[in-house]
């Protein structure tokens, strides 16, 4: 049985959007890393994975109109939907956006539409990455 990408819950979507991010994150840090400790690869991969950056990712690729209507249509549905707990490490604001750019990289990996896909990481990493960047130079 196939599941259906337009009738998965949003929350369903975002389960194995976290997954898919994670995958994605994980490669990019083995290829660009030269840490092999497990602690130091965690850490490195938190700059991606964590609400924070997904929130802000999420909402300069709106800002910049990367999204089709579709597509902003599932993030709008997802970031309205009503959580069940409360976020540990996060403010409920940020975990709604982390969640619904979660949701969308779930809905593409379920539609097969690879292309998009890689699309929204190669975006989303280019702005982590240089979000990160500024942060460092602020920091110095």
């Amino acid at each position: 049985m196939r599941t259906e990408p337009k009738q998965t819950d949003v929350l369903a979507l975002a389960f194995l959007g976290d997954a898919v991010w994670e995958l994605y994150v994980r490669q990019r840090i083995l290829d660009e890393s030269s840490a092999v400790r497990a602690d130091r690869l965690h850490r490195e991969a938190v700059r991606y994975v964590s609400a924070a950056p997904q929130a802000r990712t999420v909402k300069a690729m709106i800002e910049s109109g990367f999204f089709t209507e579709g597509e902003e249509a599932l993030l709008r549905r997802a970031h309205n939907h009503k959580i069940a707990t409360k976020p540990k490490n996060a403010d409920p604001v940020t975990y709604k956006w982390a969640t619904a750019f979660e949701a969308l990289l779930g809905f593409l990996k379920l539609s097969g539409n690879v292309n998009r896909l890689q699309e929204m990481v190669c975006e989303a990493f280019e702005i982590i990455e240089h979000s990160s960047e500024n942060t460092e130079d602020k920091n110095a």
